[in-house]
């Protein structure tokens, strides 16, 4: 299908991927006012505010009118490059391995033409008092890290001007916010030396050009072309390491493991499962009116639909399938994609490009299980009028890792860090439900009794568990503490194991143990799917576990 550039680009979708570039940049807050966005972006405000309110429906961003954050299932976007790439699940296995092996960190790097940079996808850090910092998605100078020289090693003349563009713009790299900025310029023909002895040597190191104190030592990994698609570093620290020591620890087992490598990136990879898509746009501007911006979701739409590419890219067909939009809408926001950097074409098909990688990837991959968990916590609070918590399983124990607590009078006192003995509450119920029989923790014979309504039968309480497991929800009245009732679900991890447990509390005098359960389960179990599914969209991007 012959192609030319949009004369009529998508508006709505330039102005919505600018404001999200804007909340997700470094060093930006995380949580940051409308009048800001105003300024960072140059956009007027009405328009930043429409955006926001579109963004906030379509569940990627939180605002409260005031303040905007960078939601969760924003990850789906970064999520879809790193799903079609194929790269985190294709070597994290080999990543992992290699990390143990060299006690040492092990990062994937892909490039990112665009800025002649490096793009990490795959990171298994060692975690030690001076470890690596980077966050997937975190963008490097190409001159300034050993997976760029292996890059620059393909480039062409043209990929070079451009290289020298830049670094002549920005000669300190202070664009580049992952790295810190150069008291003076690197030496262009130093780098130009470096890429031409990487292609030959078939390796690169670093000896301290991301910041002092760091070597690197990389390898790169071709596809059936001979193109080098990414590159595999271990890194370590100067107090462990030299460039030297660590060129001779680590690239005789990188040589040797790089055909494993190579093949298990070309392998077929398994046919994404087909979900029934529906443009719900229409519903969404029926409902906010003017504040909903109708062609930024369904370029959002399209941008994340390309993440059922599975390596040989996806014709228009498909995406307008794929997000239940007319082959011409879906075509409009690919031009506008592709003008914007986010995708690339080749013939009739579509690719995505790693600068998606942008869009919220590094801050959001940092979230933990607490900062997740918490504004779902917080609302669920705010429809049923009980204090909310988020635990985990710590040995024979609950952990708490997040709670909202409601103010009242009476109220159940409990802080982050609290531990419990599982058999006596009800996130401790829910947890173990979700392990096999032979995964739970050993109990003694008799079980303390905390109070007289206590199960102290370890037969007893394995039938309980069991129900539980069945049920998908654990209640507990007054076991843990007179006059105390508590009731909780699981919350399963993007694997489908349970990781936590949400649990609501209420005095024991308020109804009876039915009434409590019809009352306030359907809520616990809508509050427990939310947290899921951002798991499952930070899971999606290759989020470490």
């Amino acid at each position: 299908m012959p192609r030319t550039e949009p004369t009529d680009p998508v508006g709505p979708l330039e102005r919505g991927l600018t404001v999200l570039r804007a909340l997700s940049a470094p060093g930006a807050e995380d949580r940051v006012r409308h009048s800001d966005l105003v300024r960072s972006t140059g956009l007027a405000r009405s328009t930043v505010d429409r955006v926001v309110s579109t963004l906030d429906r379509l569940g990627l961003a939180r605002s409260d009118g005031r303040e905007v954050a960078l939601a969760p299932r924003l990850m789906e976007l970064p999520g879809a490059y790193l799903t079609a790439c194929g790269i985190p699940a294709a070597l994290g296995p080999a990543a992992e391995r290699l990390a143990d092996e060299f006690d040492e960190s092990v990062s994937v790097a892909v490039p990112d033409d665009a800025v002649a940079g490096v793009r990490f996808v795959l990171q298994t850090t060692r975690r030690r008092t001076m470890s690596l910092a980077f966050r997937i998605g975190d963008l490097l100078p190409a001159e300034r890290c050993a997976p760029g020289a292996l890059f620059a090693a393909e480039w062409d003349g043209e990929a070079w001007r451009a290289w020298r563009e830049r670094r002549d713009a920005d000669p300190s790299a202070a664009g580049f916010a992952a790295v810190p900025p150069l008291g003076r310029p690197l030496d262009a023909d130093g780098f130009e030396g470096r890429a031409a002895r990487a292609g030959v040597d078939g390796w690169a190191g670093d000896d301290q050009l991301i910041e002092p104190g760091l070597a690197a030592v990389a390898v790169p990994v071709r596809d059936g072309a001979g193109r080098v698609v990414c590159a595999v570093s271990v890194v370590s620290h100067t107090s462990r390491h030299t460039l030297k020591s660590l060129r001779e620890t680590v690239l005789p087992r990188l040589r040797a493991v790089r055909g494993e490598l190579e093949a298990a990136l070309a392998a077929p990879r398994p046919a994404p499962q087909a979900v029934p898509v529906r443009d719900t746009s229409l519903e969404a501007k029926r409902e906010l009116g003017p504040d909903f911006l109708q062609s930024l979701a369904r370029g959002l739409a399209v941008l994340g639909s390309l993440g059922a590419d599975r390596g040989d890219g996806m014709a228009l067909t498909a995406v307008a399938e794929a997000t239940g939009l007319a082959r011409a809408t879906a075509r409009r926001s690919l031009l506008t994609l592709e003008q914007l950097g986010y995708v690339a074409a080749e013939g009739r098909v579509w690719r995505l490009l790693p600068r998606v990688l942008e869009l919220g990837c590094a801050r959001l991959s940092e979230l933990g299980l607490a900062e997740i968990a918490q504004p779902h916590l917080a609302a669920l609070v705010r429809r049923v009028h009980e204090s909310a918590s988020l635990a985990v399983l710590d040995g024979a124990d609950i952990r708490y890792v997040a709670r909202v607590p409601t103010v009242r009078i009476m109220s159940v006192n409990i802080t982050v860090g609290t531990r419990f003995p599982a058999y006596a509450t009800s996130m401790g119920r829910a947890l173990l439900a979700g392990l096999a029989r032979e995964e739970r923790p050993p109990l003694p014979e008799v079980l303390p009794a905390l109070t007289r309504r206590t199960v102290t039968s370890p037969a007893e309480l394995e039938g309980i568990i069991e129900r539980a497991a069945s049920d998908e929800y654990a209640l507990v009245d007054e076991e843990l503490e007179e006059g105390l009732r508590s009731l909780a679900v699981p919350v399963r991890g993007a694997d489908g194991r349970v990781v936590a447990a949400v649990n609501v509390a209420r005095h024991a005098g308020e109804g009876t143990p039915g009434e409590m359960r019809e009352a306030l389960l359907p809520a616990l179990r809508e509050a427990a799917a939310l947290i899921e599914a951002d798991l499952r969209a930070l899971g999606t991007a290759g989020r470490p576990r």
